[in-house]
């Protein structure tokens, strides 16, 4: 980590950080077409709830491997990243994401479920490797006071991914190559992914990245189990990524049954886009609420965002539908208000708003269940960069280990999904949302006292 943060703030970082959010918006993409392959793959091996969630399994299983693995190196051997820096682990999660999606290839000739599945998991550990780098690596380019809005910006750009993800890949598989025998409908947009990683590689190793004075010290032990915060805050990243996963997974399922919205994929895929999107949204929004942006020019910009928010939603939608979801924009422009721009405090409004929204789609049916499901999104967006930047708080030295832990935590994404598919075989997909609400609950405790520090003081 850096040893003068006055140096750091006083300097202009914006073209690497522009840089870095073309690379939040790609894994943001990629990580999001899961939710397009679970149901297809669903279709095209006859597999029920339980058996399509392992896509998630495979996929967040990798992180949790990936991280466990940085993290034993590290307490033997000294940080990895603090060893060839930044940059090169960038690049080398970057060529390891190529490999995964390159893999898509020989398992749709094969049409092999297990060969899908072991693509993932390399795909997941590029991701693992570019988390544990570049997270960090964005929340130490300027001031530490204005961490969380950058991190919260660069996954506004993530979001942005995630949210054109459905619409792009559900047209591409399930309509435009949708003709194609077997599994081959993903063979060619993975195998474009696959090119687009490696462009991307070159781009960032062609790139000047700052270094940061103490960034490559190889100190061993395991200093980073030793905070309070973070030990809690991996199990808060454990719980919003597998609550997050959970509900975007099966989403396509849920509008699909009858009482709730008999939409066929393709058609629910574009609500799977609208979920997604509202990350972005409130991820822009946090952006500016957690920033040192002056107070009058803060709240002008936090008023425009969700007026151009819902006119998108006018044009790409329609005017019954950008009514809907306006009421989640001013609920979740209430709720950054509530939050006072306090990182802890947000976090706590935001996981309470995602648990009753929750228990309402649970108690009803039809449109109300439907788009309280959908506007979770917004209330989502904070959650990652909050929990992120509240768990690796003053660790000093200890910053990319406790990354590295937090990633691992990932693993969530991986065993959520699984739990929440099992409850939608035993008890109907209806009723399997019991399972996101409980992980919330938990979260709204860390914003509440779990990330206070062993000898910190709560936000004011």
């Amino acid at each position: 980590m850096p040893s003068n943060t006055s140096a750091r703030d006083s300097q202009n970082y914006s073209v690497p950080f522009a840089i870095l959010t073309g690379l939040f918006f790609m894994w943001g993409f990629i990580t999001c077409m899961n939710d397009i392959l679970i149901p297809y793959l669903k279709d095209v091996f006859d597999l029920n709830h339980t058996q399509a969630m392992f896509v998630q399994f495979a996929f967040f299983g990798a992180y949790f491997v990936g991280s466990l693995v940085y993290f034993l190196v590290s307490a033997r051997s000294g940080d990895p990243i603090g060893r060839i820096g930044y940059k090169n682990g960038i690049i080398i999660g970057l060529l390891l994401a190529a490999v995964g999606t390159a893999l898509f290839y020989p398992a749709a000739a094969l049409v092999s479920y297990p060969f899908f599945l072991a693509a993932l998991f390399v795909l997941g550990l590029g991701f693992t490797l570019l988390q544990i780098a570049a997270n960090p690596y964005v929340a130490i380019l300027g001031s530490e006071r204005t961490a969380s809005s950058r991190l919260n910006l660069a996954q506004g750009f993530n979001s942005f991914g995630t949210t054109i993800a459905p619409v792009i890949g559900g047209y591409l598989i399930f309509r435009y190559f949708s003709d194609a025998p077997g599994a081959d409908s993903v063979r060619i947009p993975y195998l474009v992914f696959a090119g687009l990683f490696v462009l991307m590689a070159i781009a960032i190793r062609m790139a000047h990245l700052p270094e940061f004075t103490g960034s490559r010290s190889a100190e061993r032990g395991t200093g980073a189990l030793k905070h309070r915060h973070t030990i809690l805050g991996m199990m808060a990243i454990f719980m919003y990524v597998g609550a997050e996963v959970s509900i975007g997974s099966i989403m396509i399922s849920f509008l699909g049954l009858e009482e709730i919205a008999g939409l066929e994929p393709v058609d629910a895929s574009h609500f799977v886009s609208i979920y997604w999107g509202g990350l972005m949204i409130g991820r822009f929004l946090g952006a500016i609420s957690l920033s040192g942006v002056r107070p009058g020019r803060k709240y002008a910009i936090m008023i425009l965002i969700p007026v151009v928010a819902f006119a998108a939603m006018i044009y790409l939608q329609s005017w019954e539908v950008a009514q809907v979801y306006g009421i989640f924009l001013a609920l979740s422009r209430a709720g950054f208000f509530i939050g006072r721009s306090l990182p802890a405090r947000t976090l706590l409004v935001f996981a309470l708003a995602s648990a009753a929204l929750l228990a309402i789609a649970l108690a009803t049916t039809g449109s109300v269940a439907m788009w309280t499901i959908i506007g979770i999104g917004l209330f989502n967006s904070i959650m990652w960069s909050n929990i992120f930047t509240l768990s690796i708080a003053g660790l000093g030295k200890d910053t990319s280990q406790a990354s590295s832990l937090l990633v691992m935590a990932i693993v969530g994404g991986a065993i959520l999904p699984v739990f929440q598919g099992a409850a939608a075989d035993g008890f109907g997909v209806h009723a399997s949302f019991f399972v996101p609400l409980l992980a919330y609950l938990y979260i709204a405790w860390y914003g509440w006292k779990g990330y206070i520090p062993k000898h910190g003081k709560r936000e004011v």
